[in-house]
């Protein structure tokens, strides 16, 4: 059986299947460019803005002082940073014209992420202890409470440098359009 650790280790790796699939499979798309390319672009880009906005509050990937992040999106929920992996993995698969594999995708990447979030969450508790579990109790893991959205910090000091770290998750669409660019 595969343990928690493992699976959070291999994490990006294991959100992957239904991507590859959604690249490598042709039968059952529906055609219909003007309809999914806007909503697929536009998802694409709103899950790529919340890893950025998360970014620049957690600093995962540069190097800054790590310290419990209750900051920007954290404020709201207690990963967008998957959330907004999730949105990305829903954009391609809606590029790809295979809608039906929507929920496929979704529920495989909540469900490895859900296993994710477990671990991370029994990590953080040991590292941070108190202050973590307040955290846990005032903000949701999945769902965002909307009477909190006030002072959203969008950006900071750090919105160059995350960009910059962000910028491979643009390449994640490319061989989805190429795979267009071929079948048409």
């Amino acid at each position: 059986m595969l343990s928690p650790r493992w699976i959070y280790r291999f994490r990006t790796y294991l959100v992957c299947p239904p991507l590859i699939f959604a690249l490598a499979w042709n039968d059952y798309e529906i055609e219909s460019d003007g309809f999914i390319w806007p909503i697929g672009i536009g998802i694409f880009l709103v899950g790529v803005a919340l890893r950025i906005w998360a970014q620049q509050h957690l600093h995962h990937r540069l190097r800054v002082h790590k310290e419990l992040t209750t900051t920007g999106p954290y404020k709201f929920i207690r990963n967008p940073l998957y959330i907004g992996n999730i949105m990305i993995g829903i954009s391609v698969t809606i590029i790809s014209e295979l809608l039906w594999l929507i929920p496929v995708t979704l529920f495989w990447c909540i469900g490895t992420y859900s296993i994710v979030i477990r671990y991370e969450e029994a990590r953080l508790l040991n590292r941070y202890g108190d202050a973590y579990r307040r955290y846990l109790l005032e903000v949701p893991r999945w769902f965002p409470k909307m009477a909190r959205l006030k002072n959203l910090e969008l950006i900071n000091k750090y919105l160059y440098q995350t960009v910059l770290v962000e910028l491979p998750c643009l390449l994640i669409i490319f061989p989805y359009v190429i795979k267009e660019i071929v079948n048409k």
